[in-house]
This record gives C-alpha cells, sequence and structure tokens, in this order.
C-alpha cells in the first residue's frame, strides 16, 4: 500500500533495535535520542548513564534486561522506538516487542559480523515478518571490517544485503562515510557533521560499489530494472523508491556502517528509517483470530493489543500498540481476553521511565495505560460494541527452575505477591508449587534471566529470600513402544457405574504428541475417541521416570468396547489417561535434557583450556576459529552443565573470557543422570 502523505500516520515509524548482546543497541538508541534533540547529553552505558537502561540492574550488569520505548522526532517524522535485550535468555521480551513494531534496525558488530543471538532475532523478526535494515557498528574498532561483515549477513542470515556506503578511513582511521545514493561524503569531527564531494582516493572505488548496488536492485525490482535498461544507470530517487520496496518485502536489507560510540553515521541511518521503513498505512490490515480485519484508521472500531506489563506496588502500566480506532483518556475498552469491561485512567506517552501525559491515542500509537486491572501481556483492548480477538505474542516455555522461599513465615504472603508481580510483567517466568516438596519453584528461560528475576524480588524491602540451586526442566520421551497394550475401566459404587476398555499401541515420534484411531465397526464411538484422546494428553504432564512431561509418542487406539449403560466420556478419558500410564511404564523411556550452543570467546592462548573445561562439561565442539589474537568456539553442551560457568571461565582466561548461549532443543541424557532423576 502506498503511503499516502497528506495522513499524518504517515509520518509515523514504530521500530525496534534488535542485536547481539553488546553490538551496541543501546549505544545506537542514545545517540538517536541525541541526533534527534531528544536528549542534550550523550548517555554512556559503562557509566550507568543511558535514558532505556533505567533499571538499577541493567546499569549494574552494563546490559538490557528489558525492552524500553521511547518517542523522538526527526525531519518531520515521529519515531517510536523499543531498544530490546541482546542477552538469550531475555529472547520473550524481543518477541513481545516484535508482534507490535512495523520494523527493525538490526545492530552488528563489524569485528564479530553475525553473532549467534544476532541470527536468533533475525530469525524472530522474519517469522513476524518485520521488515528491516542493518547498521554495521564499531568501524572504528581494531580488526572491523565492513565487507567481512556484510558477508556474514549474506551467509548466516540469507537475504540479499544492499550496501548503501562505504567507510572513508579504516579502524581507528574512520571518519566517515560515501553515501553511495547521492554520491557524496558524510564526515564526522567531535560533535560536527559535515557532507562534501567524495574523496580523490575513493572515487573509483565508489564508482565500483554504486555499480554493484545499481545491478543488485535492478535485478530484484521490476521498475528498476526497466530504467537500468534504458539507460545503463538509476538514478538516486529510482534506487531510493526501489530500496524501500525491497526492504518492505523482504527481498533486500538496505546496509549502513558507522560508529555510535563515536556518534558516527547516526543521521543517515536515521534518514533510512524514515526513506524506506514503513509507517503504520504501509503494513497489513490487523486480522482477528476470526478473520475480521481492522485498517488502520483513528475513526475506525478500537483494536489494540497489551504487549507488556509494569506492575508495581503503587499501580499498572499496560503498554499498547493501538492498530486501529482511538482511545482517549477516561474510555471504556473491553478486554477481549479477560472479557470484562476496563475503564482507561491515563494515556502516557513513553520516555523509558518518564512519561508525558496524553489525552488521546490514535491508530499506529505506541503508548502506556494507566488504570487497566486486569489487562496482561497478549491482551486484546477493543470497543465494547465491535469486540474482537488478536493473536497474542507466543511465550517461550521455561527450561531453568530455582527453589525460593521466605527467610521468615510472616513474608510468605508478601513473597507470593511479588512473585505474582513478575509473572505478570513476564510472561516467560512461572511460577508454580511442586506437588511433592510443597517448595515455590521460579521457573524462567535462563541462569542471568533467574537471577536478574530473583534479585528484583529482593530489592523489595524487608524482604529476605532463600533461593535453591537452579534445576532445569526434562523431559522423557519414549525409546521402545509397546503394542496391544489392554486397559480395562470399571467402577461400580452404587447408581450409575462407569466401564471402558481401551487397546493401545505406544510408539515413538518425531516430536510432540500424535493420536489417532484405528477401531472399526463402531467398537468405540467416536465422542469416546476424543475422550481417549484427551485422556492420553493428560497422563503426559508426568512420566514413569521422574514425574517429567512426555514428549515424541505416537499413540493409536486399535480396539475397545463400550457398555451400553455406563460407558461415558468421564470413563472413557479416564481409561485413556491410566491406560497410557500403564502403557508408558512397559515402555522403555528415555530422559532428555535441554541443550544449548554456546559460542565462547577468549584470548588464543587460552584455547586448551576452554576446549578441556567444555569436555569435561560434556560440551560437543563444532567449531573453532581465530580472528585478530582470540579465539571463537562453538560448542553444544547441556543447560545443566552451565551453571557457574561465567565464573570458571574467567578464572580460564584471566578475565578476558566471555560466552553467550541460545537453546537448540533437547537430546537423550546420559544414563548416570537418568538415574540420578
Amino acid at each position: 500500500m502506498r503511503t499516502n502523505h497528506l495522513n499524518p500516520l504517515a509520518v509515523v515509524r514504530n521500530l525496534g533495535i534488535l542485536a547481539h548482546v553488546d553490538a551496541g543497541k543501546t549505544t545506537v538508541t542514545e545517540r538517536i535520542l541525541f541526533a534527534t534533540g531528544t536528549t542534550h547529553k550523550r548517555g554512556e552505558v559503562h557509566d550507568g548513564t543511558t535514558v532505556t537502561d533505567f533499571d538499577p540492574q541493567e546499569r549494574d550488569r552494563g546490559i538490557t534486561i528489558f525492552a524500553a520505548a521511547v518517542s523522538c522526532a526527526w525531519n518531520g517524522h515521529r519515531i517510536n522506538l523499543i531498544d530490546t535485550p541482546g542477552h538469550v535468555d531475555f529472547a520473550d521480551e524481543v518477541e513481545r516487542s516484535l508482534r507490535v513494531l512495523d520494523g527493525a534496525v538490526a545492530v552488528f558488530d563489524a569485528v564479530a559480523g553475525v553473532e549467534p543471538q544476532s541470527e536468533s532475532v533475525w530469525r524472530q523478526a522474519d517469522r513476524h515478518g518485520v521488515p528491516r535494515i542493518a547498521f554495521v557498528n564499531k568501524l572504528d574498532r581494531a580488526g572491523a571490517d565492513l565487507d567481512t561483515a556484510v558477508e556474514s549477513i549474506r551467509r548466516r542470515l540469507h537475504p540479499a544485503p544492499l550496501v548503501v556506503q562505504l567507510p572513508i578511513g579504516r579502524e581507528d582511521g574512520f571518519t566517515g562515510v560515501v553515501d553511495l545514493l547521492r554520491m557524496r561524503a558524510l564526515t564526522w569531527s567531535d560533535d560536527t557533521f559535515a557532507e562534501g564531494p567524495v574523496p580523490d582516493g575513493l572515487c573509483e572505488e565508489a564508482l565500483r560499489r554504486r555499480r554493484i548496488l545499481e545491478e543488485a536492485v535492478a535485478e530484484r525490482h521490476p521498475a528498476a530494472l526497466e530504467e537500468f535498461c534504458d539507460r545503463e544507470t538509476l538514478s538516486a530517487d529510482t534506487l531510493t523508491a526501489a530500496l524501500r520496496d525491497l526492504t518492505r518485502s523482504g527481498d533486500g536489507v538496505v546496509v549502513l556502517c558507522g560508529s555510535a560510540y563515536r556518534n558516527r553515521g547516526i543521521e543517515p541511518l536515521l534518514d533510512a528509517v524514515v526513506a524506506y521503513l514503513p509507517s503504520p498505512l504501509d503494513v497489513p490490515a490487523v486480522r482477528g483470530e476470526q478473520g475480521e480485519e481492522r485498517s488502520c484508521d483513528p475513526a475506525a472500531p478500537l483494536a489494540a493489543l497489551a504487549f507488556k506489563v509494569n506492575a508495581t506496588p503503587t499501580g499498572r502500566l499496560t503498554y499498547v500498540r493501538v492498530y486501529s480506532g482511538t482511545i482517549e483518556k477516561g474510555a471504556t475498552v473491553w478486554d477481549a481476553g479477560a472479557r470484562r469491561t476496563e475503564r482507561v485512567g491515563r494515556i502516557l506517552r513513553v520516555q523509558a521511565d518518564r512519561h508525558t501525559p496524553l489525552a488521546r491515542a490514535v491508530a499506529g500509537d505506541i503508548v502506556a495505560l494507566v488504570g487497566l486491572k486486569s489487562a496482561r501481556a497478549g491482551s486484546t483492548l477493543c470497543a465494547p460494541d465491535a469486540p474482537l480477538v488478536l493473536e497474542p505474542p507466543s511465550a517461550a516455555e521455561p527450561v531453568v527452575s530455582v527453589a525460593v522461599e521466605p527467610q521468615r513465615s510472616v513474608d510468605t504472603d508478601r513473597l507470593a505477591s511479588a512473585l505474582a508481580r513478575l509473572a505478570e510483567e513476564d510472561p516467560s517466568l512461572v511460577v508454580r508449587t511442586d506437588a511433592e516438596t510443597g517448595q515455590t519453584l521460579l521457573s524462567g528461560m535462563g541462569e542471568l534471566h533467574l537471577e536478574v528475576a530473583v534479585e528484583k524480588v529482593r530489592r523489595e524491602p524487608g524482604l529476605a529470600l532463600n533461593v535453591g540451586r537452579p534445576r532445569v526442566s526434562y523431559r522423557e520421551t519414549v525409546g521402545r513402544g509397546v503394542s496391544g497394550l489392554v486397559f480395562r475401566h470399571v467402577k461400580q459404587d452404587g447408581g450409575a457405574g462407569q466401564f471402558a476398555h481401551v487397546v493401545l499401541d505406544v510408539e515413538p515420534a518425531e516430536e510432540g504428541f500424535e493420536f489417532r484411531s484405528t477401531v472399526v465397526g463402531g467398537r468405540v464411538p467416536q465422542e469416546y475417541v476424543r475422550a481417549v484422546e484427551a485422556g492420553c494428553r493428560d497422563a503426559l504432564a508426568e512420566g514413569p521416570l521422574g514425574g517429567h512431561p512426555v514428549t515424541g509418542l505416537r499413540v493409536t487406539l486399535t480396539d475397545g468396547a463400550t457398555h451400553v449403560k455406563d460407558s461415558s466420556d468421564t470413563a472413557f478419558r479416564t481409561a485413556g489417561r491410566f491406560g497410557l500410564r500403564e502403557a508408558l511404564r512397559a515402555c522403555a523411556m528415555v530422559l532428555l535434557e535441554p541443550v544449548v550452543e554456546i559460542t565462547v570467546t577468549g584470548p588464543e592462548v587460552a584455547v586448551g583450556a576452554v576446549l578441556g573445561d567444555l569436555a569435561a562439561r560434556r560440551g560437543r565442539v563444532s567449531g573453532s576459529v581465530t580472528r585478530g589474537g582470540s579465539a571463537i568456539v562453538t560448542a553444544t553442551v547441556p543447560l545443566a552443565e552451565l551453571f557457574g560457568y561465567a565464573t570458571r571461565l574467567r578464572s580460564r582466561t584471566q578475565g578476558r573470557g566471555t560466552f553467550t548461549a541460545r537453546p537448540t532443543g533437547y537430546a537423550p541424557a546420559p544414563a548416570e543422570t537418568a538415574a540420578r532423576r
């Protein structure tokens, strides 16, 4: 859909900053705020003075933990920007943000190129269909190389990178870029920005790269191809229009470069955001789960999605993306998930931890609402007379748990309230009570995720905690199945009885759970077949090895029998549950443990120590490369073996080693682990 420049929504950009941890996302965000005049002093991550990393833990740890929204203006456009975390433990924050964004800037380290979490967030954006432009950051570092970084983007992410800039100077001598569209030099010195002709020594290289860009665009864009065939070149305006179309369709990714820390390359990046990324008018109309469409029109019925909740003891902030309609202060909205009405107390324009009151929010806005009591992340807010349900962001399944309890029994209720607020803010945190031990378990996406959550609770005044050692979430699967297992459920206790007879086959499957019926002759009516399937699903909650969830099996109902009076849905559901439990006890079961791919970076002289330690942790090394005096080792390691690894790695690399990890699924655990479980 072509943007209508008379429509105020045409000048809105809702975008996120995505990247691997330490690629420079927060610094890019800070420089954007400074360049747009939103802030008057450049914040620094290492000084703890950034706008978006305002939480005390973010400043203490020097990383982004919580997605933070800010708003700024550039050349007559309003940019709503979300700075997302780069650590894998907080990928769920990225997922919820991507659900409501129209575009994104992917930041890459010019030395490291595409790193593991860069790839993960890129795939997340692919799933949501979010158009992206790329910014290769840190060109002032030793070993920085734009071409190498671009090649890693092409090789690992598989888009068509369309490089629109040429660096001026290398490493510490990096001073600016050549704009290949307008064939001009953009240079920075301290806080001054200048535009001028292309340096003589770079003219030939700039013309060569401009030609490569023209050919790449013409190959992918019909209108550009037509002009290229007629004139053997492309005008700057044609290139800009084609790059915009290719970005929004996902057929190409515009690549810019710079050094955010030195404040070089930010203004062209903002120009690219405005020129290439879509406005709310350019994205398809939002669809409800029943197929209803709502266009981005302030006059249409309201449709908004809550994607983040900040629950505090003094109140709740509910962050929403308004897809259609208008929300006014004091209005009544319908929470489609909770099936209740809510009153909007206040509407706030968000600037990280600061807020500006608004009278209304319209389609295309990202704002925070005060006064909603039931809305959760994923809740749909809509007009009471035009209800619909929008697809919520998917929540990741927790893989690590710790036991938490108050040091004083009188704090039990306070702890329960604090944990409930945590789970309300972060759906990837799950609080439950262990049925066997009675312990309260807090489950999350990784060790750091749980550390941050526990520390947040500990900062409640006067609340002291005891925390158990982290435990991973195991699974059980079928190694060798069983055929023809007969189970009869018969119960007579006065009045109507219960009778169900089932015969089950159980066999391994690739993943998940499959159920089918091969019963013939109506021996088990179809409504009872569905009841048997429901009972089998009930049985998957606890496996025979250690009470872990069961996955990776196929159950076939091959035969059965009914009683004219005593058979019922309840009887067959019970038979399915207990029948499958008995069948699983007869199967050869396999314990599965979560595994992660880790990338370890450290000095080259410490490679032997790193490899030896990984082997002791049952790690399987998949790659090792040396770059600029540093070694990068990739390995697959059981998650249970990584607890405390950061401390051990620092001691083996004289404090110079770092690692990142991302989940890759489950793998069979060794026999001794299964025996302990």
